[in-house]
């Protein structure tokens, strides 16, 4: 069906918070009009034959409407638009041979970010050489409802290699960008999708910009071999051409939430693949913090449930490097793996913290750990860790302080009566205190957020 609609953008931040949405326009802020184009397989009925071509012809805040087909093609977006399938069609775009399958691409104009009001809704994305739908130096982006399954098809994994991936994505050759990837993002919505078999899942980078306060909720990730579930890492900045800066620091990553999504069985292709939620600042300059992870359930993944390394830091007069501030909240958290290498774990970890520059304002609260050796480990130079009101279930080690910072570990439920000790959960290490305990288990509602 044709048709079309008036919107007011000063309402739309409101609209675009529900997810029972179908399609929400694009528009400058008072009243506007958008078109309709409709794409149906091999064209006719005033209709386009690819998809590509709707978004050639469509103007800034125009609808795209996809009936259901498989679409053989790379689809490219610079311009505001909303890219919706059919009611229940779900499209395919087969990307096989293709860069991505969807590029949101802001690099093209300037300034920066250059693109804005994208809304993708209902395909299915899959067999591109490196992303399923990657989204650079891009605001206020939706991607609701897709199926992103089978891309990263250029990957070597054995040699950690993606031959041929864009100059501007520095540190890809080891997963080829994942099943979706935001780069120098703001403000996007990643809801409800389902992301399996690809290298791995959801990742947040900041090769071309910051990256903060982007949503990642509801999404069900899982299966994807060679990476973690979902990824937010700081990554090298790109010397690349057109608008962006020829050179400059490090972008931070910040304020980005990750809420009540699945992530599953990832990182299980190679030792030490993935975690089910990682956040890495990996090298001097990098910052990945205050960042929020709540009410997911994190589940039989390659690393820990939650894993948060650095490797790389250095004295002054060197850039400094941060993993402050981030919250892990009201998740469940169970059947993981050990960490590996310089951040090993002695077995298998709920959460571990691994990082050669000090480390504070980080809280552990309100989850539920089952089924792990470790269910929080500290490894840091110096710093403080805020770990409260948790479920440490089982005959295990609920905190693992391996290094020289200090763990508040108070008021939390040890799996009996008389807090940590040798017939309960167990606290290990110096500098933790865990006075007082939780004489029963505290309720975490992963619906409560």
């Amino acid at each position: 069906m044709l048709w079309n609609r008036q919107i007011n953008l000063c309402s739309r931040r409101a609209l675009r918070s529900a997810v029972s949405f179908t399609v929400v326009i694009v528009a400058a802020c008072g009243v506007a009009s958008a078109a309709t184009i409709c794409v149906i397989p091999g064209g006719g009925f005033g209709c386009k034959p690819t998809i590509s071509a709707a978004v050639a012809a469509a103007s800034s805040g125009d609808v795209i409407e996809v009936a259901q087909g498989t679409y053989n093609e790379q689809v490219t977006i610079t311009k505001t638009l909303s890219l919706v399938a059919v009611p229940f069609a779900q499209p395919v775009i087969n990307a096989l041979g293709h860069s991505n399958g969807i590029f949101i691409n802001g690099m093209a104009t300037a300034p920066l970010p250059g693109v804005s009001g994208v809304i993708v809704q209902g395909f299915k994305v899959e067999n591109a050489n490196y992303e399923g739908i990657l989204v650079a130096n891009a605001s206020d982006v939706i991607l609701l409802d897709n199926h992103v399954l089978n891309n990263n098809k250029k990957l070597e994994p054995s040699a950690a290699m993606c031959p041929g991936i864009a100059g501007f994505e520095t540190s890809e050759a080891m997963d080829c960008g994942e099943g979706i990837h935001l780069m120098a993002t703001d403000h996007a919505q990643v809801l409800r999708n389902l992301i399996e078999n690809n290298s791995g899942g959801i990742l947040i980078t900041s090769e071309t910009g910051p990256s903060t306060s982007n949503l990642v909720k509801g999404n069900n990730v899982h299966d994807n071999p060679y990476a973690c579930g979902i990824t937010m890492a700081g990554h090298p900045p790109a010397n690349a051409a057109g608008p962006l800066p020829a050179t400059a620091p490090p972008y931070p990553i910040s304020h980005n939430v990750i809420s009540h999504n699945q992530s599953h069985h990832n990182g299980l292709g190679l030792p030490g693949a993935g975690a089910g939620v990682g956040i890495f600042a990996p090298f001097p300059g990098t910052s990945n913090t205050a960042n929020v992870i709540v009410g997911n359930d994190l589940y039989n993944n390659g690393l820990p449930g939650v894993t948060m390394h650095n490797h790389a830091s250095a004295p002054p007069p060197a850039p400094g490097i941060s993993l402050n501030d981030n919250v892990i909240i009201g998740n469940h958290i169970h059947g993981n793996a050990a960490d590996t290498a310089d951040a090993a774990t002695s077995g298998p970890t709920g959460i571990n913290i691994y990082s050669t520059a000090p480390v504070t304002g980080i809280m552990i609260e309100q989850n539920d750990f089952n089924d792990e050796s470790i269910n929080v480990a500290f490894h840091v130079p110096a710093g403080n860790l805020d770990v409260h009101f948790n479920d440490f279930n089982g005959n295990n080690i609920g905190v693992d302080n391996l290094g020289a910072g200090t763990v508040s570990a108070t008021e939390n439920w040890w799996n009996c009566v008389s807090g940590p000790g040798s017939h309960c959960s167990k606290a290990v290490g110096s500098g933790v205190s865990t006075t007082p305990w939780l004489l029963l288990p505290f309720t975490v509602n992963l619906d409560g957020y």
